[in-house]
């Protein structure tokens, strides 16, 4: 097979993803949209969870638990389930340290999903591309991934919309391996 007809097989088969994500973003502009993610932006600028219980779904289907802390910037999950562990993210970088075996796995966010949720403040606009926003009776739900490259992973956001105050209580990573990592809150 020619390198020009396997070219073009290749840009066929993304033909309808490069669709979709035109379509998505373009809905995205509306006046409306535009009135969700702002009050997203607010809710980030202002929001500060503090020892929130949340459980946590793994791509492998194991849950863990525990206690998450967050504020404009900084990310603390500290897990109870399984065991022992707990994550600490900046803006930049993360830690993850394992009790049960010592271990510490360092990460780079700049092309990680949760690192959508880091700046401080956090900007859904720029580096970040909203690309859904739905707005059922009493929810409110926005999706984001990095403008420069989709493919590094999306973000899905929930939120309780009730009196008009935000109430984030579900987040749902896809990774760049398109496995789902679901984080539930009870922030009570």
């Amino acid at each position: 097979m020619s390198a020009g007809l396997l070219r073009r097989r290749n840009l066929l088969a993304l033909a309808p993803l490069l669709l979709a994500a035109c379509a998505t973003t373009s809905g995205v502009e509306s006046p409306p949209n535009a009135a969700a993610v702002s009050r997203v932006e607010a809710y980030f600028k202002t929001v500060n969870l503090h020892d929130v219980p949340f459980t946590q779904v793994w791509p492998n289907g194991a849950v863990g638990s525990g206690l998450i802390t967050y504020r404009p910037g900084a990310l603390d999950m500290r897990f109870t389930t399984p065991h022992e562990m707990e994550l600490r993210a900046s803006e930049r970088s993360a830690v993850f340290t394992d009790a049960q075996n010592g271990s510490e796995t360092h990460i780079g966010l700049a092309h990680s999903a949760l690192g959508l949720l880091l700046g401080n403040p956090v900007r859904l606009s720029g580096p970040v591309m909203v690309t859904d926003v739905q707005q059922p009776p009493g929810m409110l739900q926005l999706s984001l991934t990095r403008a420069e490259n989709p493919s590094q992973g999306l973000v899905t956001l929930r939120f309780k919309d009730v009196g008009g105050r935000l109430t984030l209580y579900d987040v749902r990573i896809l990774d760049v391996q398109r496995k789902l990592t679901q984080i539930r809150l009870d922030p009570a």
